[in-house]
């Protein structure tokens, strides 16, 4: 059975929150609204978001961070620290009324970045927060887009299409996480099909692109390494204490998973495995580190609905 050890992942959910401080913040400001007043980030992660909502909510407002794993939120605490940010200790899972409680009261704006893909019902847990929402408030959901790509086709290693064949070994992993959540929920259309489910209206997507100039600064390349560092690190077999953000997603909300072996029909073929150890190694002729044409380029999607009234 896959789960996810979100504690083991608490730390790097910190450092994403800092390195996302500037696509948070360009975000937050396109959503939130002079009349806000209070917003809410679920499954808020390292806190990135909810720092960059309590910077842009008017004078008086105020955010609330929700999350449900306590280290998890020990790290968004530290990160949000001076804001007029909240953190509780919630889940999802748990239904409306705790998060209803946690809240304090209806929200203007509620912020939920690839959480809601971890609750086994993943409709009723869009319904519950859309029934969270003031009336006219917004449910912004950042989930999807486009798979990140930072490395030419034929790198002169292996088979061309080694980063294709990574996206799909992580769409197997995602499904199979999905099978495994207990009580799981199809949910055979997509996200703004749900939204309007819910009984929300005016349902949009944005897709927002973000690229770094190529070539890449050491810090940027450093940080395409690290990704794919973890990536392979997840789809290696007998891994554990892995985790995914499906799509984009930089936040999560389910559970308090304690890490369990990769199936091995689920782990990258050896062939690929092979490549990847040597794109890896710092030692290595291949390292990625050295190479000058690494990209940046990723597009999420959020899509909003807005309460009735």
């Amino acid at each position: 059975m896959i789960e996810i050890d979100w504690a083991a992942q608490a730390e790097r959910l910190r450092t994403t929150a800092t390195d996302e401080a500037g696509w948070n913040e360009m975000v937050a400001e396109g959503l939130v609204r002079s009349t806000d007043r209070l917003a809410v980030d679920v499954g808020c992660g390292g806190g990135g978001m909810a720092k960059a909502l309590a910077a842009a909510v008017p004078a008086g407002g105020s955010v609330v961070a929700v999350d449900a794993d306590p280290d998890v939120l020990q790290e968004a605490r530290a990160h949000t620290a001076g804001s007029a940010v909240r953190c509780e200790l919630v889940s999802m899972d748990d239904g409306p009324e705790p998060l209803r409680a946690a809240i304090g009261a209806p929200a203007d704006l509620i912020w939920a970045s690839a959480s809601v893909h971890h609750a086994a019902d993943q409709q009723a847990a869009i319904d519950a927060l859309a029934s969270l929402l003031a009336p006219g408030g917004r449910l912004a959901l950042a989930e999807g887009g486009l798979p990140a790509r930072s490395l030419p086709w034929d790198l002169g290693i292996g088979e061309p299409g080694l980063e294709l064949r990574l996206d799909l070994a992580q769409d197997r992993w995602f499904a199979a996480m999905r099978d495994a959540l207990p009580g799981t929920v199809p949910m055979p259309y997509g996200w703004t099909d749900a939204l309007q489910k819910a009984g929300l209206t005016g349902v949009t997507t944005r897709s927002v692109l973000s690229e770094k100039p190529v070539p890449l600064s050491d810090e940027d390349r450093e940080r395409v390494v690290t990704q794919f560092q973890v990536r392979i690190e997840r789809l290696t077999p007998g891994a554990g204490d892995y985790e995914t953000d499906h799509g984009h997603g930089h936040g999560h909300g389910h559970g308090h998973g304690h890490g369990s072996e990769l199936p091995a029909e689920l782990a990258l073929p050896a062939a690929d495995l092979a490549v990847w150890k040597e794109l890896l190694d710092p030692d290595s002729p291949e390292y990625l580190g050295h190479r000058t044409d690494l990209a940046a380029l990723s597009v999420r999607s959020i899509h909003v609905g807005h309460a009735p009234g």
